[in-house]
Parts: structure tokens; sequence; C-alpha cells
């Protein structure tokens, strides 16, 4: 019994394009973490969890900036995930410019 379509040959649609390797959304993640200096977990492939929040980045690393511990520049391949801190408060004085998470004015 044939199915309904089956007389088409396969080879006469049109191809699909593989997905994209990079969608972008890591830079982008990455700089509202940086922005907001939202403290994060990082979890390295040996296991071990560092603390802190992301300063920088770019294609290879990120750079993790701790309080009372030396800032960590950490090779994105060794990276198993990065998590956010919702327990956790913005680091003190949060980011330049924001007073209590908002834009503080020239007057204040």
């Amino acid at each position: 019994m044939a199915f309904r379509g089956s007389n088409h040959d396969p080879s006469s649609r049109p191809s699909k394009s593989a997905p994209p390797d990079d969608t972008h959304q890591e830079a982008i993640y990455l700089k509202m973490l940086g922005e907001k200096q939202q403290p994060v977990s990082i979890k390295l492939m040996d296991g071990a969890v560092v603390s802190g929040w992301i300063e920088y980045y770019d294609r290879r690393m990120v750079r993790l900036t701790r309080e009372g511990a030396p800032n960590l520049f950490i090779f994105k391949h060794e990276i198993a995930y990065i998590a956010e801190d919702s327990g956790s408060k913005r680091r003190p004085g949060g980011a330049p410019g924001l007073k209590n998470g908002k834009v503080a004015s020239a007057s204040e």
C-alpha cells in the first residue's frame, strides 16, 4: 500500500539548511549579566563552583570578579554552566549610575 505523496522523488524537495552554529544569545546574556553586575555561580567542568559577578567576557573566556578573593579569568571550555544567584542581591554599590537598582539623576 502506497502512502499519499510517496510517489514524489525525495531529491526534488528543497533541502533544509542546517541550524546556525551560533545564535549570539550567549553574548547578549553575558552582556546583561555584566551590566547588571548580577551575582552568579559558575560550575566548572571539574565540579568546582566559584561565585562573583561577570565583569568582562570575550569569545574564549569570562572574568569573574569576586569580593575578598582574587578575580578569575575562566576559559569558556572549562565552564559547565553559569547560574544566576537569585537569593543574592546585586553587589554592594551596584553598577555605576545606579541607585537602588534605578538610574540615579544628577540632582540626587
